[in-house]
């Protein structure tokens, strides 16, 4: 049976890595709204080109235009046994119309699994990333550190912290977040397609509970 699941999770809850361990292990794809939506504009589809209008604008791709890149994207070879939207849906108004449109294709949702982290775990996971400005290495305070204290092991410039990584403004992602999520989690909880996983541990046993779940 085809896995066709979304994935729901705050900034920082390890709902990308998640997605993507498991797309790996179950030879499917892992759709992200971004990488959608780039490709749909380098391959110049019509929906391709409106989303291109917006994006150019700086501005946000309207629903209609995503919900029909996204129609296209899974239509593709590689969706014929499943799939993890990740990102996507945001609103609840993405949802209804994700919803009306996997009726439509006859693509009805296996599970939507929730990434639920307190938000205490999640900033200082969040707050705790530098990056090289130089060569992009990656790096965290804790859980990844640098050889020497602030400087990249790579080429040794100095480490920085994006500006919408601080305490402050973390707080107000995932204050944001919250309100825009709650009424998804009702809203699949309500279908019975809800799946909570406690998303503070070890990755493989996170990914253990996961994988228990579409099995």
């Amino acid at each position: 049976m085809a896995a066709r699941l979304i994935f729901l999770g705050a900034p920082g809850s390890g709902k990308g890595t998640q997605a993507s361990r498991l797309a790996g292990r179950l030879s499917i794809p892992q759709i992200s709204t971004g990488d959608m939506l780039r490709e749909a504009r380098a391959n110049g589809t019509e929906l391709g080109k409106r989303a291109a209008f917006y994006m150019d604008k700086g501005d946000l791709v309207p629903d209609d235009v995503v919900i029909g890149i996204i129609r296209e994207r899974l239509q593709q070879d590689d969706c014929q046994h499943g799939f993890i939207l990740d990102g996507f849906p945001r609103t609840l108004p993405q949802a209804q119309a994700l919803d009306l449109m996997l009726t439509d294709m006859g693509l009805p949702l296996s599970h939507v699994i929730f990434i639920d982290v307190p938000d205490e775990e999640i900033i200082p996971r969040i707050t705790g990333r530098r990056t090289c400005p130089n060569c992009g290495r990656s790096y965290h305070i804790s859980f990844l550190p640098p050889k020497v204290p602030g400087r990249c092991d790579e080429c040794g410039s100095d480490l920085v912290q994006r500006s919408d990584d601080t305490e402050d403004a973390v707080r107000i992602r995932l204050s944001k977040y919250r309100e825009q999520t709650a009424p998804l989690v009702e809203f699949y909880e309500n279908k019975g397609l809800l799946k909570r996983v406690h998303g503070v541990g070890d990755i493989e046993e996170i990914q253990k509970k996961i994988l228990e779940i579409v099995a």
